[in-house]
């Protein structure tokens, strides 16, 4: 069966309409579940507390496995949650804070 590519969604209450376009929800979807996991979350937090870090501050905070780290940026990355600089031989990994904001709107306007 074939991915609807404009196909539209509209879900509605008493008090609340919202519609999405297929490839937006696929968006969302993509984003919430790149938050679903604790140690994503936590990386999430140290992030936004410290700003920008390399994955080895990170894995020695978090006190994980450095692959454990690189494989949980990735999926922050594919979510467009995390935006990573490269300067020299380090990247540095950093919140895609518009991206952010986006996914906690969305979230706030669904209560």
């Amino acid at each position: 069966m074939p991915t609807p590519v404009n196909k539209s969604y509209h879900f509605s209450d008493e008090e609340t309409a919202i519609q999405f376009q297929f490839k937006d929800l696929r968006k969302i979807v993509l984003d919430l579940r790149a938050l679903n996991h604790q140690l994503r979350q936590r990386i999430v937090q140290l992030l936004l507390a410290k700003g920008q870090m390399t994955v080895t501050q990170l894995y020695v905070k978090l006190r994980i496995e450095q692959s454990v780290a690189s494989q949980h940026l990735a999926i922050l990355r594919k979510a467009n949650i995390v935006m990573a600089e490269r300067e020299g031989k380090f990247i540095h990994y950093h919140i895609h804070q518009e991206q952010l904001e986006a996914v906690k709107a969305l979230l706030l306007g669904l209560q």
